[in-house]
């Protein structure tokens, strides 16, 4: 079941990672805090961002971006400067990197990034583009 987060995680979990999110991911957080997203065919969990509101919602979020993007820079070729925002349990990362004009800031172009290659490819311009990914979103 879906559940929401507030801007108060959000903020936390940019400011560990050094970066702001996209706007898209930022109103998907906020109405549905992880959950999963059809991309070319293929389910990818999207990982949360910490709330430890309650235990519920921190057992929900265990696995939060912040977390994960750790996890993923440890992969061999991952880029530096990604950020994995969701994976389809094979390896494989929906990414997101640093807008070129302020790398404070994450772009909301989206690519997969590949674990056998190393490589990653873009999939969309925005993520708001990705079929149902804003449905309920603030």
């Amino acid at each position: 079941m879906p559940f929401s987060t507030s801007e108060e995680f959000i903020a936390k979990a940019e400011e560990r990672l050094g970066v702001r999110l996209p706007h898209s991911l930022r109103s998907r957080l906020l109405a549905n805090n992880g959950g999963e997203v059809e991309v070319d065919d293929e389910s990818w969990t999207l990982f949360p961002v910490a709330d430890n509101s309650d235990r519920k919602r921190l057992g929900r979020s265990a696995s939060h971006i912040v977390a994960e993007a750790a996890n993923a820079r440890m992969w061999t070729g991952f880029p530096s400067r990604a950020v994995g925002i969701a994976n389809n349990g094979g390896g494989d990362f929906l990414i997101l990197l640093p807008d070129e004009q302020d790398p404070r800031r994450l772009s909301p172009v989206l690519y997969r990034w590949d674990h056998e290659t190393g490589l990653h490819h873009w999939l969309a311009d925005d993520l708001s583009e990705l079929p149902g990914f804003l449905d309920g979103a603030a």
